[in-house]
């Protein structure tokens, strides 16, 4: 596999807008896959994001393997915690939530994750992960225990994911989180955007072809849909 992170960046250089599916292993059985991907695969959809809040042990890595086998496309771990890491993907986003302050999604995960991640040839990514507040209480939230930060905090956002890139940080995730009654703003991608030399993903709420051209219009350089296509796969048809 290439580097795929040099490959996001080449992808931006040329003006290309990238899209990732997200696949919750809780919530993709492993029989419908095959027809899911062969949907997919025929869409815009240049990534697959794998990876929930809480996950079964070893689900990740069942569904990784068999989407593998249905898909060229590059597979990237965007895991909720250490035991959906698996070798079985091509890389890792290491997520920090930065938007929190708890420390074991700053750094105790990480650590934690290390000696797994010896033993794997995953390409990992430092991911500065941005919760967003939504109009209601996302599972990441749960799961983590933290706040997310006020969509009308636009300056306290920009200045936080600006935080991730001094700190070395080589993505920043914009997350409303999954289920999101409202999408990140366009006013919030922008900000963000100007203020950053790293490429910038969005993700959370976006249920139609309207609001992922914003999302790209805004700045983002890859969306992430989940839950709309969970719900209604002819989304999928549509883009």
């Amino acid at each position: 596999m290439k580097n795929l992170y040099q490959d996001i960046l080449a992808s931006i250089s040329q003006k290309k807008k990238l899209l990732a599916v997200l696949i919750d292993p809780d919530k993709m059985a492993i029989e419908k896959a095959s027809d899911f991907i062969e949907n997919v695969n025929k869409s815009i959809a240049t990534h697959i994001f794998i990876g929930g809040s809480s996950v079964a042990d070893t689900a990740s890595e069942k569904l990784v393997k068999e989407i593998k086998s249905l898909t060229d496309l590059p597979i990237i771990l965007f895991p909720g915690d250490v035991n959906q890491i698996t070798n079985e993907a091509d890389a890792l986003l290491f997520l920090s939530l930065i938007s929190g302050r708890h420390p074991d999604y700053l750094i105790g995960k990480h650590v934690e994750s290390v000696s797994k991640l010896r033993k794997t040839n995953l390409e990992v990514i430092p991911t500065g992960y941005i919760l967003i507040e939504n109009g209601k209480e996302t599972s990441v939230q749960r799961v983590t225990g933290t706040l997310p930060l006020s969509r009308q905090s636009t300056q306290i956002i920009s200045d936080t994911a600006k935080a991730g890139e001094l700190l070395g940080m080589k993505l920043i995730y914009l997350e409303a989180g999954s289920g999101a009654m409202h999408p990140v703003s366009a006013e919030i991608i922008s900000t963000v955007k100007q203020d950053l030399n790293i490429p910038l993903i969005v993700g959370g709420g976006i249920r139609n072809k309207e609001q992922l051209d914003k999302a790209y219009k805004a700045g983002a350089d890859m969306v992430v849909i989940g839950t709309a296509f969970e719900e209604d796969e002819s989304f999928l048809n549509e883009l």
